[in-house]
């Protein structure tokens, strides 16, 4: 340990920078009349998402129960939503393990908001209005651009991601062996291999993509497309290659939502990692009648970065883990 160890690891412009933000965050959603909630960090259960690991907790008050930091807020805001609570959002610090770096860290802040009535359309133009007005206007050069995830493999990656063959989508990789043994026909994968390194990196520098309409394989708390089930009403914005929001129209059918749960169990299984408690309680809440609705997260930190114009989380962040 050396002597300046305890100074921050981000500056006071910084800080002033995310105060700024913050405030712009919340009078946006004033002016839209959502209302701003706040729910529990700490939960006896959490995802079961095999690309996503939570932070196990110990309470010596009740040993031999694992309890977790949440990954988001999700699972409790459909719960108020179902309760018959307004439209509403969220400025929350969310956790996951396994990530940290210069655009990951264990601890980040997330703003989450879920929009009655909303349609695919409605909620990724809203996302992309909130990431606007709290990005620096000039750093934005045009307007966002809306791009159908199987148009955007076909225009940079020159493949089709429903009918393609693995064989292709590996060649397009340029995947060497020992990538082809790790992955195997494990098709999504594949597609978020190509996804990263061929099509996001074609990405325009100075606007917001909106990619939508992801396979349905790829759904997770999704719904199927009604005009197409083999995509899903899911989306995320990138900033160039920087992925700063993901978001959905919700899946809203109990059993539909179980299945995908015990499969995803399954996944967790078959790969040797922690199987988790599912959240029963989220289940008895899409039963009770979760309304129609659209929700999103967006990275804060990330943006922040964008208007800091930094390459590395841990320089916006007070204390950041690596040097905590």
């Amino acid at each position: 340990m050396q002597r300046d160890d305890w100074r921050p690891s981000s500056a006071l412009r910084s800080a002033r920078t995310r105060a700024r933000m913050l405030a712009a965050a919340r009078r946006f959603f004033a002016e839209r009349s959502v209302l701003e909630v706040e729910t529990p960090l700490l939960a006896e259960t959490t995802v079961s998402d095999p690309n996503i690991e939570s932070l196990e907790v110990r309470l010596r008050s009740r040993p031999g129960r694992p309890y977790f930091l949440q990954t988001s807020p999700e699972y409790f805001m459909k719960r108020l939503l179902s309760a018959g609570f307004p439209d509403m959002y969220q400025v929350c610090k969310a956790f996951r393990d396994g990530e940290t770096g210069r655009r990951h860290q264990p601890e980040f802040t997330l703003i989450e908001w879920y929009r009655l009535d909303f349609g695919l359309r409605q909620i990724m133009e809203e996302c992309a209005g909130l990431i606007a007005a709290l990005i620096e206007p000039h750093l934005l050069a045009s307007p966002p651009s809306f791009v159908e995830y199987g148009n955007a493999f076909v225009d940079l990656a020159a493949t089709d991601p429903q009918l393609d063959p693995i064989s292709r989508l590996a060649k397009i990789a340029d995947a060497d062996t020992r990538m082809i043994e790790c992955l195997g026909n494990d098709r999504d994968a594949w597609l978020d291999l190509v996804l990263s390194l061929r099509v996001i990196p074609g990405f325009y520098r100075d606007r917001l993509t909106v990619l939508h309409h992801y396979p349905a394989s790829q759904a997770a708390l999704a719904r199927l497309c009604p005009e197409n089930p083999a995509v899903a009403d899911r989306f995320e914005i990138f900033f160039g290659d920087l992925e700063l929001a993901n978001g959905f129209v919700e899946l809203r059918d109990a059993r539909e939502q179980l299945h995908r749960f015990e499969k995803d169990q399954a996944a967790r299984r078959q790969h040797g990692q922690p199987v988790r408690p599912l959240d029963r309680r989220l289940i008895a809440a899409l039963e009770s009648g979760l309304p129609h609705c659209a929700g999103v997260a967006v990275g804060f930190d990330r943006l922040l970065m964008i208007n800091e114009m930094s390459e590395d989380i841990r320089r916006v962040q007070s204390f950041s883990f690596d040097d905590d």
